[in-house]
């Protein structure tokens, strides 16, 4: 009996410590193609890495021109970039050309703001997102339409700070455009090209770039009530951009994955990647990568306006991946897909990506028709309606029907209060958002043509 209880101990522990079964290339492909099937995404490509090789790499569905997307296809990464200019930032630490714990302003001439705390900002604290930048005290759209990094630097002088550098975490593009520039003053390149040299280069990425004039990368796409439309990406400051501007493929990913892990070539010192893996105790975000408290995954994602993507590497499993869309709507599904890849890897089942998309448009495409609606009704009952409120004041019963308005009117700055302070623009909202942005306008107009067709009628 107690040998019988042993044995069944023995196997009980055997079973527990028994590594999970790792994916293979045809596991993982079976679910990327479901994934793509109940997304509808129109183009995706993603690379899985383990122990310094890659697991799978490939593309599904197709760009503007109908061509097959492939692990070759070059995308816009968004913010995935950060981690690019974080590690450029880090070879010249170790080169001694940049201090990372001393103020940017002693490093880098032509940096200036009205705040004078700004001269407080260490390059640490722009990688950590811990300077005090904010969107909300920086002209955005000015230095949205600078023309290098020199330029964008320039255009801060009259901008300041939401806090004092080192007490509080606030994500803010400006912090990697001014490492990027810092980059470019300590290395006396620009930055793209000591990118090609020093990150790029040496990992094999040579289909990366920070300049669309350099690698061309698919068309992106935006999706309107369940329509995918090829739209170009929004005009702002990209090319040579440290916060957005990388643009790659899920072949070169594979290699920078690699890197970043620990495996294969490597581009500093293992104490620099972990300075850059390390959280601040503000915030779980270290040096262009955000950290899960509980996993240690390293994960960060990128969302432009017609493309979004993730990259994210499991220290406790060695497993890295990055997944990348040539489109982009209400809902980001790479994130989803990031998340099913890294439950593979641990042995879980997947969570394939529901039509969250489809449902959310098609509610909203059903309240722009329903708003449609209402509003012919009540213009063609305008004059009935002024007709029971004869004598009596009616503005004040017109401010159901101008609520829209009022909320139309406040559209952009209702969205940057729900993205946390970050700047929003009427044209930006024209893009991921469109679905959204036409229910509202309808909705406006609606309420603005019954309003008008009862006061016509009431003064009659």
């Amino acid at each position: 009996m107690i040998a019988v209880k042993s044995l069944l101990i023995g196997l009980s522990t055997a079973l527990t410590l028994a590594p999970a079964p790792q994916p293979t290339s045809q596991t993982i492909d079976a679910y990327l193609r479901q994934a793509m099937e109940s997304t509808g995404l129109p183009g995706m490509s993603v690379v899985v890495t383990h122990n310094g090789e890659v697991v799978h790499a490939a593309g599904y569905g197709h760009d503007s021109e109908g061509r097959p997307v492939t692990a070759n296809t070059p995308m816009r990464v968004a913010s995935v970039s950060k981690s690019f200019t974080a590690m450029a930032v880090m070879t010249l630490v170790e080169r001694g050309k940049i201090k990372l714990d001393e103020p940017v302003a002693g490093q880098l001439p032509g940096f200036r703001m009205a705040d004078p705390r700004a001269a407080a900002i260490t390059v640490r604290q722009l990688l950590n997102q811990t300077s005090g930048l904010s969107d909300t005290t920086v002209d955005i759209a000015a230095v949205e339409g600078a023309t290098s990094l020199a330029d964008y630097t320039s255009r801060l002088s009259g901008s300041g700070l939401r806090a004092a550098p080192g007490t509080r975490w606030e994500y803010c593009n400006v912090n990697y455009d001014l490492a990027a520039r810092l980059v470019e003053v300590a290395s006396g390149q620009r930055f793209g090209d000591y990118l090609r040299e020093r990150v790029f280069g040496p990992l094999g990425m040579k289909s990366s770039a920070v300049s669309d004039q350099v690698v061309r990368p698919a068309d992106g796409y935006n999706s309107i009530f369940g329509a995918w439309l090829p739209r170009p990406e929004l005009s702002g400051f990209l090319n040579d951009s440290g916060s957005g501007g990388v643009i790659t493929t899920a072949a070169d990913m594979g290699r920078w994955l690699i890197a970043q892990s620990g495996d294969g070539r490597p581009l500093v010192k293992r104490e620099s990647l972990d300075a850059m893996h390390t959280p601040t105790k503000i915030r779980d975000y270290g040096m262009g990568w955000g950290v899960e408290r509980e996993t240690g995954q390293l994960v960060h994602s990128g969302n432009l306006f017609t493309y979004n993507a993730v990259e994210a590497i499991s220290p406790k499993t060695g497993y890295g991946f990055a997944v990348m869309a040539n489109g982009a709507a209400l809902t980001d599904d790479t994130y989803t897909v990031m998340q099913g890849l890294t439950a593979l890897s641990e042995g879980r089942a997947p969570e394939v990506p529901g039509g969250d998309r489809q449902l959310f448009e098609l509610v909203l495409g059903v309240l722009a028709l329903a708003a449609a609606g209402l509003g012919v009704l009540g213009v063609l009952r305008a004059r009935r309606w002024a007709a029971r409120r004869a004598g009596k004041r009616v503005w004040w019963r017109l401010v159901p029907v101008l609520l829209p308005v009022a909320v139309l009117a406040a559209y952009p700055d209702l969205i940057s209060f729900l993205m946390n302070g970050r700047a929003v623009t009427w044209a930006q909202l024209t893009y991921f958002a469109a679905p959204l942005s036409i229910t509202l306008l309808v909705a406006a107009l609606s309420g603005a043509a019954v309003a008008v067709s009862r006061l016509m009628a009431a003064r009659r």
